[in-house]
């Protein structure tokens, strides 16, 4: 899968990176301005990420949560790989499944940690055998029990160089194979990366330090970014204008937690070190039940969500914590669901409970323990 593309549609580029058409971003929804109805084409790009079964019986609710969030018609869908590459196997198992039995375009996470080059070159060589044509690079967490990053002696040490080895590997595919030229000129190889709107809290590092990098990973290739978790518009939108300022010209897409979870987001706050903030876990806290924390923290997402696209941001990603519900309920009410509801009842803007006749359960979880989305590096 190639970059989400900026110049499909006539109209303007704002500095997000993203066309402006004079009507409207969205298909649906509040703010849309009168005229013609925009194209599927037209709509901000909508993407998800997923991380492996734990184990085999979760595999089937899995499958149908890809599913239900297939018919959201995401232009892509991004899979985890745990620290030191502990989810390998699995990743790359649903990274080929998804090639095989769906349309959607996976992206597959790759990190750093506790990998040779080497070692890293004959990962991707599988992906690349597979089919997958995407990669998000990262420089990943440390392992559990491990309080430090520590780069293997023989391995890369930064997201940047691992851009650069995806690309050399590329390259010497393509030249090694009239026929593998050929492929890669058809489906070209995209890569993606990691940016951090408050600046990356695992390192110490401020956001001037993370545009900074993230200069440097355009500079070794990579095609687009994707943010960390965030809470106001205003820290997304200042990174942008920010990188900017710095020549970085790539799309930064926004990535969004549906935030109908009180305990799952103090969880991520615990992994990333960023802060929810006190008014929306008040807001959730003072709910009278389930269904009333559901309806507030999907109109908190939404409104997060109609904040950046207003601003400018090419799209948006949501981190779905292998769940369909909150982020279907999210983009419907953003408008953005690419008609996932047409022509049978919509879930409403609320969580299925267990006393609910019929219904799954409750769809709190926690997060997947490697957080290799939410706190990318």
């Amino acid at each position: 899968m190639s970059a989400p593309a900026v110049d499909a549609v006539p109209g303007t580029v704002d500095e997000a990176g993203t066309v402006t058409d004079t009507t409207s971003r969205r298909t649906t929804g509040p703010h849309v301005a009168p005229g013609r109805p925009l194209a599927a084409i037209d709509r901000p790009t909508v993407s998800f990420e997923l991380f492996p079964p734990r184990n085999p019986d979760a595999a089937p609710r899995l499958w149908e949560t890809i599913q239900r969030l297939g018919e959201a018609h995401p232009d892509f869908v991004s899979v985890t790989y745990g620290a030191s590459g502990r989810t390998r196997v699995t990743t790359r198992a649903l990274v080929s499944r998804l090639l095989r039995e769906t349309s959607l375009n996976p992206i597959a996470h790759l990190t750093c940690v506790g990998t040779s080059r080497d070692e890293i070159t004959t990962i991707v060589e599988e992906f690349l055998d597979e089919g997958a044509r995407s990669f998000l690079a990262l420089r990943g967490d440390p392992p559990a029990g491990q309080a430090d990053w520590q780069p293997h002696p023989a391995g890369v040490h930064t997201a940047s160089e691992l851009v650069e080895l995806l690309r050399e590997i590329e390259s010497r595919r393509c030249a090694g194979s009239p026929s593998q030229a050929v492929r890669a000129r058809v489906r070209p190889l995209s890569v993606a990366v990691a940016a951090f709107p408050r600046g990356n809290a695992a390192t110490g590092g401020t956001r001037a330090q993370d545009v900074a990098s993230l200069l440097a990973k355009q500079e070794a290739g990579a095609d687009f970014a994707i943010t960390q978790v965030f809470f106001d518009a205003e820290s997304y939108l200042g990174l942008v204008a920010e990188a900017r300022d710095a020549g970085v010209t790539i799309p930064i897409i926004p990535g969004i937690i549906p935030s109908t979870d009180p305990a799952r987001l103090l969880r991520v706050q615990d992994l990333t070190g960023v802060p929810v903030p006190r008014d929306l876990l008040d807001l959730l806290g003072s709910a009278d039940d389930d269904v009333e924390r559901h309806r507030r923290g999907i109109r908190a997402g939404v409104d997060l969500v109609q904040g950046v696209l207003d601003g400018g941001a090419p799209g948006v990603h949501l981190y779905t914590f292998n769940q369909h519900h909150a982020a279907l309920d999210l983009l419907e009410g953003a408008g953005l669901d690419g008609g996932a509801r047409t022509g049978r009842s919509a879930v409403p803007v609320t969580a299925p409970t267990a006393t609910t006749p019929g219904s799954p359960g409750p769809t709190t979880t926690a997060p997947d323990p490697t957080h290799e989305g939410q706190t990318p590096r």
